[in-house]
């Protein structure tokens, strides 16, 4: 599986950025977490390459209320989760 670590920069915090990512992962059928980290969101996601990469590309915009400023994007060693979810720091 591909996996990669993201680090989403931007107001990503009160804009139900981490509840909407988890709908897309789900529908894309990825696993992995993601959370808050200080006034950014991290995320680690693990699928298909094609979906995994198209997850990026949301993550880059983000829910309506979401101004995404960056998306740092680092692959990792395959990785194995149940599902995907929300979690806390």
């Amino acid at each position: 599986m591909y996996t990669v670590h993201l680090l989403i920069k931007g107001k990503v915090q009160g804009v139900f950025y981490r509840a909407s990512a988890k709908d897309v992962a789900d529908k894309l059928g990825l696993t992995g977490w993601i959370k808050n980290a200080g006034e950014n969101v991290e995320a680690v996601v693990c699928g298909n390459k094609d979906d995994v990469l198209d997850f990026v590309n949301w993550c880059r915009k983000g829910p309506a209320r979401a101004r995404v400023e960056d998306v740092v994007v680092t692959e990792r060693p395959e990785e194995q989760f149940d599902g995907f979810e929300i979690t806390r720091g």
